[in-house]
């Protein structure tokens, strides 16, 4: 099939998979705009990597075509590669108030701050950028000021919806502005990209005035300590927790630096306004045990958060045990189930009572269920319809929905071109190319491929471990003392055998050809193999092998 540059395309360069990395491109006449840059994490499946970005490499070789960056929503999996990734892109950054507080405090952290050109747009703004014509469309979601983003182009309109559902009391922000997609819906929309994560729950999400209604019931009622985890932006979340906490009695402390920085930025764009001051946490223990009520970080099981700390018993400044309760307002995100389950089962044996939105209704979705995509899709009446942000069957389920709303839903995948509409063609959308995608981990500071060398001598080490031999040598090769060895998580230190394989070792090495010892690769080359050899012959294992070589 024919590519034409004068063209509009969708590139989902992270984002249609069960991981959010959501990295999203429009292309029109060869001009690109970039929403969204999201992070996600490794989990089970990828134990090496804790935490993932997309790979923006397509995106970085382009950016002279790259007129700026749009984000729907201050969620993680939508904002957090913003600050690892800008130094590729370079490109200015669009977003709402809140999204822009939260993002001023994370470019901050990495030094980016006075680089960057962060504009603040209204909500429900219009801005222009070249072939783009973007408005804002104020949406609900589990975060202050989630939008989605008509965009406009003289080749037909995009709806790119974000993150969204239709709670008709969010408590925190005004409902979804349904005239302005009706609005959207008279005017033509040649397609809609929108969230699958719940096309296959029946019915409606559920609003947040509702958990805010049990919540309140819920906390008066119980005794001891409280402590409730949640996402750190669900303002609305955590402004119902504290005014529960209020009603009960209950003075209420925050415990994670996401929850502290999330409430400054609420503060900052005036939420949070019914809300008394948040405790500190070195004020905390000083709080009768019924008169405290803590929110913190951690309903991922994230290992370094407040909850996994206090469910460990490590927390320095507050604990918990027989007679308190611990709320989980929030789901499980797939792949991490195994760590939220370990971690409530801790607090469980420490004399906690756990309670979680499988028993109580301590939680709604921030996605729509069935009823709400069908109501939206009323309203815009797309041709076409872009399902992302799910697993496969979460797409594939949309895409049937789309076609019982009178779409044309069509599937793509990360690093698809989806052509949209070309100047002088008629032809239904179609994925004409491929471009390169993949996952970058981010390690402390370093962006390292998940396929690359490093990640994968760490996987290696996970499964098959790691030796060190450190092997000192004269100038003629002759071994100097016993070499040591060292193999943790392969050999106790108590075991003879590691002592067993450095007398095999010095032997090999004094056997070897006087030639071969006088050069330090080659001798160090030899010792490696001898060295996997007596391994392999005691463990039956693969391990990762490092020589240090000293020539005395």
């Amino acid at each position: 099939m024919q590519f034409h540059q004068e063209d509009l395309a969708f590139i989902p360069l992270g984002g249609t998979g069960e991981i959010g990395l959501n990295l999203n491109v429009y292309r029109c006449d060869g001009k690109l705009l970039a929403v969204d840059c999201g992070l996600g994490f490794g989990g089970a499946e990828q134990p090496e990597a804790e935490v993932m970005v997309p790979d923006p490499a397509w995106l970085a070789d382009r950016k002279d075509k790259l007129l700026g960056l749009v984000i729907t929503h201050a969620h993680e999996d939508h904002i957090g590669a913003v600050a690892p990734l800008w130094p590729q892109l370079r490109c200015p950054i669009y977003c709402s108030p809140f999204t822009a507080s939260v993002l001023r405090r994370k470019l901050g952290e990495a030094g980016l701050l006075g680089q960057v050109k962060l504009v603040t747009i209204p909500l429900g703004g219009r801005f222009e950028l070249g072939p783009f014509a973007l408005q804002f469309i104020r949406v609900t979601h589990s975060v202050p000021e989630p939008q989605s983003i008509a965009i406009r182009t003289r080749h037909g309109t995009v709806l790119h919806t974000g993150d969204w559902k239709l709670d008709p009391d969010p408590l925190v922000g005004e409902p979804a502005d349904e005239e302005a997609f009706a609005a959207l819906g008279r005017e033509g929309v040649l397609a809609m990209v929108c969230d699958s994560t719940n096309a296959l729950v029946e019915g409606h999400s559920g609003s947040e005035a509702e958990v805010r209604r049990n919540m309140t019931a819920l906390i008066r009622q119980l005794k001891g300590r409280v402590a409730v985890t949640c996402f750190a932006t669900n303002i609305a979340r955590i402004e119902s927790i504290a005014l529960a906490a209020q009603a009960a009695g209950r003075q209420v402390a925050l415990f994670g630096r996401s929850l502290r920085n999330a409430e400054a930025s609420a503060r900052e764009c005036g939420y949070l306004q019914q809300v008394q001051p948040f405790l500190h946490e070195d004020d905390a223990d000083d709080v009768p045990d019924d008169q405290l009520l803590i929110v913190c970080t951690g309903s991922q099981g994230e290992p370094r958060s407040a909850m996994a700390k206090i469910a460990a018993d490590t927390h320095p400044r507050i604990s918990l045990g027989e007679g308190d309760t611990v709320i989980f307002s929030s789901r499980m995100i797939p792949g991490n189930e195994r760590a939220i389950l370990r971690m409530q089962d801790e607090l469980a044996r420490g004399g906690c009572k756990v309670m979680t939105a499988d028993d109580h209704m301590v939680h709604v979705s921030g996605h729509p269920a069935r009823d709400e995509l069908k109501k939206l899709y009323s309203l815009v009446k797309p041709r076409f319809a872009v399902p992302v942000h799910g697993e496969w069957r979460h797409l594939q389920e949309h895409a049937a929905l789309a076609r019982e709303m009178g779409s044309t839903p069509v599937l793509v995948e990360d690093g698809d071109v989806l052509r949209l509409a070309s100047h002088g063609s008629n032809e239904a959308p179609d994925v004409v190319e491929g471009v390169p995608t993949g996952q970058l981990v981010l390690d402390g500071d370093r962006l390292l491929p998940l396929e690359g060398g490093v990640l994968g001598a760490r996987r290696r080490m996970l499964f098959n471990g790691v030796v060190v031999a450190s092997l000192a040598v004269d100038r003629q090769g002759r071994v100097l003392g016993t070499p040591q060895v060292s193999a943790p998580g392969l050999f106790d230190m108590a075991d003879a055998e590691p002592g067993q394989i450095a007398d095999e070792l010095a032997r090999v090495v004094g056997d070897l050809p006087p030639a071969l010892k006088q050069e330090d690769d080659l001798l160090r080359d030899a010792a490696r193999t001898a060295l996997r050899k007596a391994l392999g012959r005691r463990l039956r294992k693969r391990p990762s092998v490092e020589i240090h070589l000293l020539r005395v």
